[in-house]
């Protein structure tokens, strides 16, 4: 993690949404939209890593490929660097890129098997046009001596490595073009745990080095706590709560927040005995048709009526504290 972050925003998230739309019958009509992302505002500071989490299927991953354009968004604004990526042509976008990689989930899923590593590392240089065939062998040795790998690995192949290097081959194929964000999709949920740190160790590592900056998403909460600045919580297309970390920690204030880190298990006997689990009850709707107020209402153990009717504001309760949530704004 990265002790020097300016106070400069890299990157400016508003109203994005992110929609999929389901077609039926014979004349494909338009009959209702998956609601995977659901006008969320945040934003990234030059230098720090955000943490962005929530349960399987909240819409974690599809705001990352959002942001980088990947998915076209529906509706919303993604300021990078002050200019807004949605309505940017692909020609125009091309440039942008270079700025902005990502690491991906599963490393089994990522690297072409019929290409080599050093095709693999090298692929984008060449769709940028960087170097010529000299100067890439070059960088792409350089850059598996950066992630841990030995660099006479560049002819073979990702069958013949395992689960940790492969993470590492994605790591150093997304450093490649010297980009200055990077998404990290939930890049070690695939690896054993003993190899977990050692990624997450590299990617600390490699941020004080070049000075990157992280969008980071998991659903592990002791690992998001380890390496982020600060911390988004999301819920079904939303973000309920976003904080620094430590704050977030000691004083969360979303009922849901608090349900996640009441399930983070302490390493002390005595404080685990004492504490109190908070079990959510029913199932998480689905972003089909999403609770009209508040969308976390139909599992809130805090619950009230105004909820179930009005959707909350996501305001700031001082210190950067965001939250959603009509507790706070009676």
């Amino acid at each position: 993690m990265s002790g020097n972050a300016t106070r400069e925003k890299l990157l400016e998230v508003n109203a994005l949404k992110m929609w999929f739309p389901i077609y039926r019958g014979i004349l494909q009509r338009h009959v209702a939209d998956v609601k995977a992302v659901d006008g969320i505002n945040f934003h990234v500071y030059r230098g720090e890593t955000l943490g962005l989490v929530g349960e399987s299927g909240c819409g974690k991953s599809t705001t990352g490929r959002a942001i980088l354009q990947l998915y076209r968004p529906t509706a919303g604004q993604v300021l990078f660097e002050s200019q807004d990526l949605v309505k940017l042509k692909d020609n125009d976008l091309r440039p942008m890129r270079r700025q902005m990689q990502m690491i991906f989930q599963d490393p089994y899923a990522s690297l072409n098997p019929r290409m080599t590593v050093g095709s693999i590392v090298s692929e984008p240089l060449e769709v940028h046009n960087i170097g010529n065939k000299t100067e890439r062998l070059e960088r792409v040795r350089e850059l598996l001596r950066v992630v841990g790998l030995n660099p006479y690995f560049i002819n073979r192949y990702p069958h013949e490595f395992s689960g940790g290097q492969r993470q590492r081959i994605g790591v150093a194929r997304a450093l490649a073009v010297n980009p200055s964000f990077i998404v990290c999709d939930e890049p070690i949920s695939a690896l054993d745990v003993s190899i977990q740190a050692q990624i997450i160790n590299l990617l600390e590592d490699l941020q004080e080095q070049f000075g990157l900056t992280y969008l980071f998403i998991a659903h592990d909460l002791s690992v998001v706590r380890h390496i982020s600045d600060r911390i988004a919580v999301m819920y079904l297309g939303k973000i309920m709560e976003m904080a620094d970390r430590e704050e977030l920690y000691r004083n969360p204030m979303h009922p849901y927040s608090q349900a996640l880190l009441s399930a983070v298990p302490i390493p002390d006997p005595v404080v685990e005995e004492q504490r109190q689990r908070i079990i959510l009850e029913g199932d998480v709707p689905t972003p089909v048709n999403p609770p009209k107020g508040c969308h976390f209402c139909t599992r809130c153990p805090k619950v009230m009526d105004v909820c179930k009717d009005n959707e909350p504001e996501f305001r700031d309760y001082g210190g950067e504290h965001f939250v959603a949530c009509w507790l706070y704004q009676k």
